[in-house]
């Protein structure tokens, strides 16, 4: 049944561009997703689903009976930041769908179309999981705090990730590895007090400007010096805020950073060393630091047996010219580094991060304000993600028989 699933959504490319347009234009961030949760609650409504809240703001939708049951996730939030692309349906409201997240919200409604269509086929239960916050990395442990994966107890997940890869056809998927595919992740804010003064006498402060150069700098010798090569990890400063005259040296400075790594002790080992290193160059300099953990996320982890399931069945459903693995690429290194929430649920049942190839448009990364994505991605992920539904009841089904 998967190999007649791409025919059937390029059937409906252009329900799937109308929605994801709308979203792209209508940008919304972390959990503030009201008009975004009402548009996707009101399409599967049409669709004769019957969509429920769960959490601060995600929509879960079922369809089908009895097991086994796969859960489906797509994430739906944007970045503050103001859009850049000149196309004529840009979001001009200070938010941009720059990492994609419109595509997989309409993806997933574009499988749950396919999924309609197939509904007395269905042998167990599809639970469609649109998901909000996930650059935060909070949206997926609300949702399971709410209790979306007691519910029904789904034995398997999938998620779709769009790339830039502008060397590959659109809607080509990448396998990730079996295993740590995308790296554990920990946001934080650094907070130096020191002692405001008048820009011309600095002599009677403490510089928090000054500290937070050092901080800067310091920082970044963890990697230099104290993480071997097999340590793979990121620790970046993105945001440092102090002071707004040109005559007052402020008695505040924040520092905002993320840090990552596939392994829990480097993890653990960057984090103390953060906030020792925080500590002790703010007291060289008279001053304090206190660094505040904000959001977070585990690695996520690629369960073998559908790694090894997925080629298979992805080849059907999309063409072999369509798919890869983590072999064909990169000497057999096609790890994200980037976090994914969606982690929290794979490290709770069984599951599947796909990547896909939605680029060509703009040579330009995700996050980027002029990115534009191929909307010809969008039919290959709404197949994919039936066709994992389909595929693990099939096997379901013959485990049984």
């Amino acid at each position: 049944m998967t190999a007649i699933l791409l025919k059937e959504a390029a059937e409906v490319k252009e329900q799937l561009i109308k929605h994801r347009r709308y979203l792209h234009q209508n940008a919304e961030v972390g959990f503030e997703l009201s008009n975004t949760l009402a548009y996707v609650t009101k399409t599967l409504q049409e669709m004769g689903y019957e969509p429920h809240k769960v959490g601060k703001c995600g929509v879960v939708a079922t369809i089908g009976s009895g097991e086994p049951v796969v859960l489906l996730r797509a994430d739906m939030d944007a970045l503050p930041l103001q859009e850049e692309s000149g196309l004529p349906f840009a979001s001009k409201n200070g938010n941009a769908h720059a990492c994609g997240h419109d595509l997989h919200t309409t993806m997933l409604l574009g499988a749950a179309m396919l999924l309609k269509k197939h509904e007395s086929d269905l042998k167990g239960t599809v639970q469609l999981m649109f998901q909000p916050a996930e650059e935060p990395l909070a949206g997926a442990s609300d949702m399971i705090a709410a209790g979306l994966l007691e519910e029904l107890k789904p034995q398997s997940a999938m998620m779709i990730h769009v790339m830039k890869m502008s060397g590959m056809k659109p809607g080509t998927v990448v396998v990730a590895p079996a295993g740590v595919s995308a790296p554990a992740a920990d946001m934080f804010e650094i907070r130096i007090q020191g002692k405001g003064c008048h820009g011309a006498m600095p002599h009677h402060g403490v510089d928090t400007i000054n500290v937070g150069a050092h901080l800067v700098l310091a920082l970044q010798a963890i990697s230099a010096r104290e993480l071997g090569m097999n340590d793979a990890h990121a620790l970046t400063i993105a945001s440092f805020q102090a002071g707004e005259a040109t005559n007052v040296m402020p008695d505040q400075a924040i520092l905002k950073g993320s840090v990552r790594s596939y392994d829990l002790k480097t993890q653990q080992f960057l984090r103390k060393r953060i906030e020792e290193i925080a500590q002790s160059t703010a007291q060289t300099f008279r001053a304090s630091a206190k660094v505040h953990w904000l959001n977070g996320c585990p690695t996520l982890v690629n369960e073998p047996k559908l790694v090894t399931e997925a080629e298979k069945w992805l080849s059907e459903t999309l063409g072999k010219d369509h798919v890869l693995t983590a072999d064909q690429l990169s000497g057999g290194n096609a790890r994200s580094v980037g976090s994914e929430d969606f982690s929290y649920i794979s490290q709770r049942i069984p599951s599947l991060m796909l990547a896909m190839a939605a680029g060509g448009m703009s040579d330009l990364p995700l996050h980027h304000p002029k990115i534009v994505f191929n909307e010809e991605a969008l039919p290959y992920g709404a197949a994919a993600y039936a066709g994992f539904a389909l595929e693990q009841m099939r096997i379901s089904q013959q485990t049984i028989e």
